[in-house]
């Protein structure tokens, strides 16, 4: 039987391997299992919030914090690059790696283009911010839209005119140390073969670990994990 667990972990290793996702063949072959077994197992993975899968196919789009498909978040190390789906994905993959990684992004998915550096586990560039302006109560009803919102910036102001002019609400400002401190808790365990999705009471407990208090930061009680 295929578990949500050692699915998971098949696919996440091989995209750190290889740089993009393995296909439905592919796991079938890792797994010894057979082809329709492992499409049942990606609906499940993402009946679970482990995987979000392209809409009329059994087909990874995204496994947290990896997307496989391109976005404003390119994260380099010396053992692959990758996409992350936002500031906080990509932090989480830096935490994944356990290496010095460069993050690409630009200020606001605009023209600024900008790094963050982590060097021995030490980010560099402490002065920018990240923006969190979908509730996370409503984080799964469009998790694609609640990532590409989760930008970096350089200050509150220019959060504040983003804002108004993209008709976004304004949410939580976060710094970007804190996020990548809060990546390595969150995304740490996201490589063992035993990994199960955080249920919403170990999600509040971390929230509230690192001092993530705004009311974005809310969750509604849920059967569902987080």
């Amino acid at each position: 039987m295929i578990t949500n667990s050692i699915l998971h972990h098949s696919i996440i290793r091989k995209i750190i391997e290889n740089g993009f996702a393995p296909s439905v063949e592919d796991l079938s072959e890792i797994l010894h299992a057979d082809k329709e077994e492992v499409e049942q197992g990606l609906y499940n993975l993402q009946e679970d919030h482990g995987v979000v899968l392209h809409p009329n196919q059994p087909k990874i789009w995204v496994i947290h914090p990896f997307s496989l498909a391109p976005t404003n978040f390119y994260v380099k190390s010396k053992a692959g690059e990758w996409w992350g789906n936002c500031a906080w994905c990509s932090l989480g993959i830096a935490a994944l790696i356990h290496d010095n990684v460069k993050i690409t992004t630009t200020i606001g998915a605009g023209t600024k283009q900008i790094e963050i550096n982590i060097i021995e586990g030490e980010i560099q560039e402490k002065n920018y911010c990240i923006h969190f302006p979908i509730p996370m109560k409503n984080a799964w009803d469009n998790v694609i839209y609640t990532c590409s919102n989760m930008l970096v910036f350089e200050n509150e102001m220019q959060i504040n005119e983003w804002t108004k002019k993209h008709k976004i609400p304004q949410g939580d400002v976060q710094p970007v140390e804190n996020i990548w401190n809060f990546s390595k808790k969150w995304y740490g365990n996201h490589l063992n073969p035993e990994w199960t999705k955080w249920t919403i009471e170990e999600a509040k407990q971390m929230f509230r670990e690192f001092n993530l208090n705004d009311k974005i930061w809310n969750l509604k009680y849920s059967e569902k994990r987080f």
